[in-house]
């Protein structure tokens, strides 16, 4: 699929939600979990196709966060669905962890060509990126003969409890669960536009400098690098609101893990997959390489996966160690195989083009409206942080206002999504092209205008 300008602008035909979309949401209130983390406004999904969302009403939604950051061929992409119904009819599931079918060799083969990883690799397929995450872990306390874990501030990695030991972005998420099972450090994130000491702004060099500081001070105080089996980093946050690591401190990061036998353990959850205009974020750190790679979200255009891809080498643990009844479903590994074959085809590269058109837009707005504090990131993934603009301290963050902007796009047919304490995220589809990012810019311009 080609980026399509086939239908122009957002159809909003009824109030929001509408009447078929309010009897749903309350179905949803008497039989669903309350624990969801859904925003303020309400989206009720009918059916979906390229960059539009309708829901049952008939309203249309031109689709900026492509199901935080998942859909990325779009929405029911002709030839990933094509590639499913295929597949659908001849294997659907047999166990990949007792049993053997072609698809995981396949794309073990494929993620050992494009992971930034230095030679040879070995995959494990999950369902999720908290499943992938899981894996990282065992595999480096495993691998190691470690138990401790170094985490940053404001990350995100999962909600089932072992990645929730890494998780640290709201305090929701770890409310009422007390303990939590694995030993992990929280260390400062290098966020140049808010330094964690000083919530000023600053620049790469002294984030950087701090940062490693504080890291390895905990490696002189409470926690001995010869103790720690991992660094787990996200290469751009992406709950943390959407922030990008230096370079230099992605650099450094890999040094003293090469010193001190430290596995560095990448998030690529929700970078991955073309999302920040290369394959992955870590690519934009040139000669960086990970020892593993978690990916989930964007690999399956959709479906239900997760991948754990680490040095063959590390991943040397003996049979029965780590398996999953469904990791690997070959339904899930076909619309994987295809992404990626569409990412190479083209959509890499529109991320990089469409998505700086759409930074370039952003940062025009940044110019005209004082409350835009900061327009950040690669490619497709793209934050922009709010702020007070005026007053005593203009540089305060102003999640109340990131909130009204949010709801007014909703209500204007725009989907995007918060991330952070104030922060908007664009994740659209990476077959978004420029007609569309004017239609977003356009539509987001009014919403700030009537929401300031």
């Amino acid at each position: 699929m080609t980026p399509s300008t086939e239908l122009q602008r957002p159809i909003i035909k009824t109030s929001l939600p509408g009447p078929r979309s309010l009897e749903i949401i309350q179905g949803d209130e008497q039989y669903v979990t309350p624990s969801y983390p859904r925003p303020d406004y309400k989206l009720v999904a009918d059916h979906a196709s390229g960059v539009w969302i309708t829901d049952p009403d008939g309203n249309v939604f031109l689709d900026c966060n492509a199901g935080v950051a998942v859909c990325s061929t779009g929405h029911c992409h002709p030839e990933i669905v094509a590639a499913l119904q295929k597949q659908v009819s001849e294997l659907i599931h047999l166990c990949g962890t007792d049993f053997y079918y072609r698809h995981m060799p396949e794309l073990g083969k494929k993620l050992n060509e494009i992971v930034p990883i230095d030679g040879p690799t070995k995959t494990h397929f999950a369902n999720s990126g908290a499943e992938a995450i899981e894996t990282a872990l065992k595999l480096a306390m495993y691998h190691t003969h470690r138990q401790k874990f170094i985490a940053f501030q404001s990350s995100f990695h999962g909600r089932t409890l072992g990645a929730l030991s890494l998780t640290s972005s709201k305090k929701a998420q770890r409310l009422g669960f007390m303990r939590q099972p694995l030993d992990v450090v929280h260390i400062p994130y290098p966020n140049k536009f808010r330094h964690f000491v000083t919530d000023q702004q600053t620049d790469e060099a002294t984030v950087t400098r701090d940062v490693l500081t504080w890291l390895n001070r905990v490696f002189e105080t409470t926690t001995p690098a010869t103790e720690v089996a991992g660094i787990v980093l996200e290469v751009v946050q992406g709950e943390g609101g959407y922030v990008p690591a230096p370079t230099a401190f992605v650099r450094e990061l890999r040094r003293i893990c090469d010193e001190n036998g430290i596995m560095l353990i990448v998030d690529e959850v929700q970078s991955g997959m073309g999302r920040t205009g290369k394959m992955f974020a870590l690519d934009h750190h040139e000669g960086v390489k990970a020892d593993i790679v978690c990916m989930a979200k964007g690999l399956g255009s959709g479906m239900p996966i997760g991948a754990c891809t680490a040095r063959a080498d590390i991943m040397d643990w003996h049979k029965g160690a780590h398996a999953s009844t469904f990791g690997g479903n070959p339904v899930a590994l076909t619309a994987a195989l295809k992404t990626i074959e569409l990412l190479q085809g083209g959509l890499v590269e529109n991320s990089r083009e469409v998505g700086a058109y759409l930074e370039a837009g952003l940062n025009e707005l940044k110019q005209r409206y004082s409350v835009i504090g900061d327009v950040r990131g690669f490619g497709m993934m793209l934050g922009v942080e709010f702020v007070k603009g005026s007053g005593d301290d203009p540089h305060a963050a102003d999640p109340e206002l990131r909130d009204r902007i949010e709801m007014a796009c909703y209500q204007k047919g725009l989907i995007i999504l918060g991330c952070g304490a104030n922060a908007i995220r664009w994740s659209p589809p990476l077959i978004l092209a420029k007609e569309h990012v004017d239609v977003a810019l356009e539509i987001f311009e009014e919403a700030i205008r009537e929401s300031i």
